[in-house]
């Protein structure tokens, strides 16, 4: 029975997967790394905090599609989107620390679906 409940709620996460960029059910690698990256700041709030994350995401994509542009083989494109995925982490993790230091609670909900 909870094989049929898992199989139910991975259907039923396909239509969400898709309308995030996803192709056959399977998010693109640049699909996947975007949708890290916040798009509004906790509680409304645009303070420093917020505006030094934004900083950060635009230095870590401009790297990226510099590393990008450099690449010569597929190693080199998996590495550049290693390194653009740490560091918008790596923001993502400085900005909420700020924020909490300022007392607004930080939450964030991820959904993973696994099709079998």
């Amino acid at each position: 029975m909870n094989i049929l409940k898992s199989a139910a709620c991975a259907i039923a996460f396909i239509p969400a997967l898709i309308a995030v960029g996803a192709s056959a059910g399977e998010l693109s690698v640049e699909s996947r790394y975007k949708a890290e990256i916040r798009t509004e700041p906790v509680a409304g709030v645009y303070n420093k905090a917020w505006y030094n994350y934004r900083t950060d995401i635009a230095e870590a994509d401009k790297e990226l599609t510099s590393d990008l542009r450099r690449a010569t083989d597929r190693e080199d494109t998996n590495d550049a989107w290693d390194e653009f995925y740490a560091e918008i982490v790596d923001a993502d993790k400085d900005y909420v620390k700020a924020m909490r230091k300022q007392g607004y609670q930080v939450g964030r909900v991820t959904l993973l679906a696994r099709v079998f």
